[in-house]
């Protein structure tokens, strides 16, 4: 039996083993407690197990008098911003994110629109697992309604974006192939693109929550995506998860250029503009860093996790910022890992670069970057990563999230795992070739310590 992963992302779990309808109203009751029985909206992916985990949300909301606002199958990215059109306590979004087809599970978001920070999400659990509530009597009862303008809405905050010329996108006519996995995607990627101009090939668009492949946006999982490019003979492709926060580019020979360059190539566009602030997390490639430093512009990591990331964007007043899955973050449209903000900006770079994704790829600063785990079964993950970071005492370092350690060309980024017996070694450097001898050699030394 898998286990129910519970963290600052929220929760996560497969269906009819961790992911009960036990666990679920116990945490939504608590979060409708939470909010003090205020306005919640509600979305969600296009899983199988979508309807009636929705069903048990709005149930459970309406029980803790929650006047809710179902709208529908939508983005993760969409609940936050109708959180802010609807002025509401919070919300919900019913997704287990790039997780396979068995598991789903639950966003929580605060009034602010962004993901529960820590503390918060902590709060929501801790009641959820002593069982508080506030259910109300037949007179207090909240209510359910339904809003399906929230995708039209979030299409025409993209559109709005300020560091897009419309009209010059529009101009190039892309040919865009897209692959939105049977995904929340289908419903928002294609119409945007069709609106800057392009011409469009939707792959796997059906939102049957019937994943056509390892819904994960990974290289590994892209082969359908680039042989269609190859077919269509396109300018670029993108493919999303299924709750569509993060997006991955494959340039005009099929290729995949790699999660983290969609990040890169916003950071480009946005700091050529504007002088400003960025923060990315802990693990999040080089790349924008050289970018931001081309450009004299201030760069600040934090912690691994979206909120994590967001709050300390709010904290700096950062022009942008995000993480190396492919989650781009605009201050300009919300503080979240938005995959259409991720589109209209690569094709906005895309327009004013003149060449092909090829060459564009080839114009940013170039690493690889290795990403890798280790048992740590029975041992103290805490006490390993301190013997590290002491035996490299006489380098750089970083203790914020794990040991992170810094080369002239490189560095590794060791952190415990929140929910498996697991260290994670990410590693990156110019070459594939020593980005896993880097994240090779810590695995050895971790394995070492007994």
């Amino acid at each position: 039996m898998s286990t129910l992963m519970v963290s600052i992302s929220g929760l996560r779990g497969e269906i009819g083993s961790t992911l009960t309808p036990e666990v679920v109203q116990k945490y939504t009751l608590a979060f409708a407690k939470y909010v003090k029985g205020g306005k919640v909206i509600v979305g969600r992916d296009s899983r199988v197990s979508g309807p009636f985990i929705s069903d048990l949300v709005k149930g459970c909301l309406v029980a803790g008098g929650c006047e809710v606002i179902d709208i529908g199958i939508v983005p993760t990215p969409t609940v936050q911003l109708e959180i802010e059109h609807h002025r509401a306590a919070g919300g919900i979004a019913i997704t287990a994110s790039h997780n396979p087809i068995q598991w789903n599970g639950l966003k929580f978001m605060g009034s602010n629109s962004r993901f529960l920070n820590p503390e918060a999400a902590q709060t929501v659990y801790a009641m959820g697992d002593h069982h508080e509530m506030d259910l109300k009597s037949w007179q207090e009862l909240g209510s359910v309604t339904m809003d399906d303008q929230a995708i039209k809405r979030h299409i025409e905050k993209v559109l709005n974006i300020s560091y897009l010329d419309l009209k010059a996108i529009r101009q190039r006519h892309f040919k865009v192939v897209v692959d939105t996995v049977n995904g929340a995607g289908g419903r928002i990627i294609p119409e945007l693109l069709k609106k800057l101009g392009c011409e469009v090939i939707a792959i796997n668009q059906e939102t049957s929550g019937r994943f056509a492949h390892t819904p994960e946006p990974l290289p590994e999982n892209l082969s359908q995506l680039g042989d269609e490019i190859r077919k269509q003979k396109a300018d670029l492709g993108f493919a999303v998860d299924p709750d569509v926060d993060r997006c991955a580019i494959v340039d005009n020979t099929g290729q995949p250029i790699g999660e983290e360059y969609t990040l890169v190539i916003a950071t480009k566009l946005i700091f050529s503009k504007k002088m400003g602030r960025m923060v990315v997390n802990m693990s999040t490639s080089r790349a924008s860093e050289d970018i931001a430093k081309y450009y004299n512009c201030m760069f600040v990591r934090s912690r691994v996790g979206e909120i994590n990331v967001a709050e300390k964007m709010v904290e700096i007043d950062a022009l942008i910022g995000g993480e190396g899955n492919g989650g781009v973050i605009l201050p300009e449209v919300h503080l979240g890992r938005d995959a259409p903000v991720a589109v209209a900006l690569t094709l906005q770079m895309l327009t004013e670069f003149g060449g092909t994704m090829q060459e564009l790829r080839a114009s940013l600063p170039h690493y690889e970057m290795g990403k890798q785990k280790v048992s740590v079964e029975g041992l103290d993950p805490d006490r390993i990563l301190k013997e590290i970071a002491k035996k490299h005492s006489d380098l750089p370092q970083d203790h914020l999230d794990g040991v992170k350690i810094d080369f002239e060309n490189s560095w590794v980024h060791l952190r415990k795992s929140n929910t498996e017996p697991i260290i994670r070694v990410i590693s990156e450097a110019p070459n594939v070739e020593e980005a896993e001898s880097l994240g090779k050699r810590f695995m050895d030394e971790i394995k070492s310590i007994r």
